[in-house]
């Protein structure tokens, strides 16, 4: 059978050593010896011995979402194979932390990551519901992990003379030194995504990044 379907950077190759590599620009694939930890649901395929299992609802097994506040289930992945992973089409990347390096994240963007990272659910002090909602996860240790995203993000340079304000619903993640806080505006609110009113952006200050997704439109709203 011949087709472009079966080019080869479309197949799976063998692995080459455990931990976890780009299938392709959608997916992630995870060489599992030992165990991982991943977003429920997000497995679309695995090989190999493998067992799945839920992880606690508490808070330690938990990531907040943006927006809602809901949680973000996880589970863990435990065993000798290899797992995909990949969520609503979105964007991965990978992101390798290193001793000292340290990255708040929104729950919705994260995908899988190795058993070595520790994560702490933070919210922003202010936030509450009306300003998003914002529940993230402070990622620290060394390890990998993968992020998703809708679209190509938008990596923001940040630093003490020039705050960057973002919008709630569409930052992905940013430089765990950074200062944050709300920022309330009314005459914005009229001007972004065709909104009325106050608007309530993030203010980032200090010397950093910040990781923005070039759409606002939550999952809960896209599902339907």
């Amino acid at each position: 059978m011949k087709s472009d379907l079966f080019a080869s950077e479309n197949l799976a190759q063998p692995a080459a050593a455990p931990g976890m590599t780009l299938q392709n620009a959608k997916s992630v694939k995870y060489t599992v010896n030992g165990e991982m930890l991943a977003r429920q649901g997000s497995m679309v395929a695995f090989r190999g011995n493998l067992q799945f299992e839920r992880k606690g609802q508490g808070i330690g097994g938990m990531l907040k979402r943006a927006v809602t506040g809901e949680g973000l289930a996880l589970m863990s992945v435990r065993g000798q194979g290899e797992a995909w992973f990949a969520h609503q089409a979105g964007n991965c990347f990978i992101v390798d932390f290193e001793p000292g390096d340290s990255l708040t994240v929104n729950g919705r963007n994260v995908l899988c990551f190795d058993p070595t990272l520790s994560y702490e659910i933070k919210m922003l002090k202010g936030a509450g519901m009306t300003g998003g909602g914002l529940f993230n996860s402070l990622f620290t240790g060394t390890g990998k992990l993968a992020l998703v995203c809708d679209g190509h993000p938008i990596i923001i340079p940040v630093t003490a003379q020039n705050p960057v304000y973002v919008d709630t619903d569409a930052v992905v993640g940013w430089s765990a030194r950074l200062e944050t806080g709300l920022h309330r505006s009314q005459s914005v609110g009229s001007m972004i995504r065709g909104g009325s009113g106050e608007a309530v952006q993030l203010m980032l200050r200090g010397e950093g990044f910040v990781i923005v997704r070039p759409s606002e439109v939550t999952e809960t709203a896209a599902a339907h």
